[in-house]
């Protein structure tokens, strides 16, 4: 494979599945390109700023900020569906509408859902 995509669909906390994507995605760093893709409530992800102490969790948007060249799609209708398009976003972040984001899953060699 030269190439593949991360899909995260669920909620950053309450699971290891995000905390498993972003360390599948920093695994794969270097040896092939690597997307993470942040769809549904994925993109809770995105949001800077998150504190997640009182949870006894790792933040996980500081693992985001850990990995500058991870490439971090979002999938801009899913933001829109839970309100979260006025809220302030990790920089580092591309924002995609769904034909963007589906056309750069489509293209990836591996395709891998959390």
């Amino acid at each position: 494979m030269r190439s593949v995509f991360y899909l995260l669909d669920t909620a950053p906390y309450g699971s290891e599945k995000a905390f498993g994507a972003l360390n599948a995605a920093a695994v794969s760093l270097g040896k092939m390109d690597v997307t993470l893709g942040l769809y549904g409530d994925g993109v809770y992800l995105a949001v800077a700023g998150q504190d997640s102490r009182k949870l006894g969790l790792p933040n996980l948007t500081d693992i985001l900020y850990a990995y500058g060249e991870l490439r971090v799609l979002v999938h801009e209708p899913s933001l829109m569906e839970r309100h979260l398009f006025g809220e302030t976003l990790i920089e580092t972040l591309e924002l995609t509408d769904e034909e963007d984001f589906f056309e750069v899953m489509k293209s990836s060699d591996g395709v891998i859902s959390f």
